[in-house]
């Protein structure tokens, strides 16, 4: 049933009639639990209130399905708005985004000039950029344009995924760059082709991950709700004397507050994914499918007021 309803909401989450449709209606339906708004300064407000309780950000403008020029630029702009409001509110906050939202599906020409935008000012204002991964038809292009934009830029991370099985041979590689990176277990339905089907095959593997990119000397964030992965880092870094200036935990906007919180009490870095923008609707059906928990808390906070 759990593996239905997850196939279900993923299944929706691809649906460009509803996204359009999302945009039009708002933050309804319980969306709001994970976005922080659909304008900047509701992002803000929420940044404030995070970093006021030890925590730090990572604020993302959402989008999906950009397959124009115009709107890539546009979505570039946006970004570099975010960057600027970060550096004049010295918000401890950094930015993450997706390449299809900077034109990636359009050209390569389009896509690199609007990551260099988005750098050159991020760098000014001293903010950190990583570029999300999306599914795996577009991990390659990814990987090969942060190589690129590493060679010109410091301020560049992105993310690794564990369900690929070709992240690990990804990993190994790009530890040549010394790179910053995120590692996550995967959010997209992926053919078993190129994914492990079983999930108790993906954790091993976030495990293997863990291990070596922290045992290389690379910044490390773990981006997990999953108390075992969370737990397994806590054990590692202390038996290999690994500090926590080198590592951090990650998770989302709206799940597992308090858990963040005490992450924080006990002394470790702590960074919450913030979401924000009026494309919204992919970002909320893929966090459905995640947990069906989730799926409960929304029909708690739309029907139960």
């Amino acid at each position: 049933m759990e593996q239905l309803m997850r196939n279900f909401f993923l299944f929706l989450s691809k649906n460009k009639s509803l996204t359009k449709l999302a945009r039009k209606y708002g933050l309804r339906f319980g969306a709001a639990r994970f976005v922080a708004g659909e304008r900047i300064e509701q992002a803000l407000s929420v940044i404030r209130e995070l970093n006021a309780q030890g925590l730090l950000v990572t604020l993302d403008y959402l989008g999906e399905f950009v397959d124009n020029e115009k709107e890539a630029n546009e979505m570039a702009t946006e970004c570099i708005q975010a960057v600027k409001a970060i550096g004049r509110e010295k918000l401890d906050a950094q930015v993450s985004l997706k390449l299809t939202s900077m034109g990636l599906d359009i050209s390569h020409e389009v896509v690199a000039n609007n990551m260099r935008r988005i750098l050159d000012e991020a760098k000014k204002q001293n903010v950190f950029v990583t570029i999300d991964m999306e599914d795996h038809t577009r991990c390659g292009k990814t990987i090969d344009l942060f190589k690129e934009l590493k060679s010109e830029y410091d301020n560049i991370g992105t993310v690794l995924q564990a369900y690929l099985y070709r992240t690990e041979e990804d990993i190994r590689e790009l530890d040549a760059y010394s790179p910053n990176l995120r590692l996550v277990k995967g959010a997209y339905k992926e053919p078993e082709e190129v994914a492990f089907p079983d999930k108790k095959d993906v954790d091993e593997n976030f495990k293997k991950l863990i291990e070596i990119h922290l045992l290389n000397g690379n910044y490390t964030a773990v981006a997990t709700h999953d108390d075992a992965i969370i737990d397994f880092t806590k054990e590692f870094v202390k038996k290999h004397n690994i500090s926590n200036d080198q590592f951090e935990f990650q998770m989302l906007y709206g799940i597992r507050p308090e858990r963040q919180k005490e992450l924080v009490e006990e002394g470790y870095k702590m960074r919450v994914y913030v979401p924000y923008g009026t494309d919204w609707y992919g970002y909320f059906m893929r966090r459905l499918a995640e947990r069906p928990a989730n799926v409960a808390f929304v029909l708690k906070g739309t029907f139960g007021k």
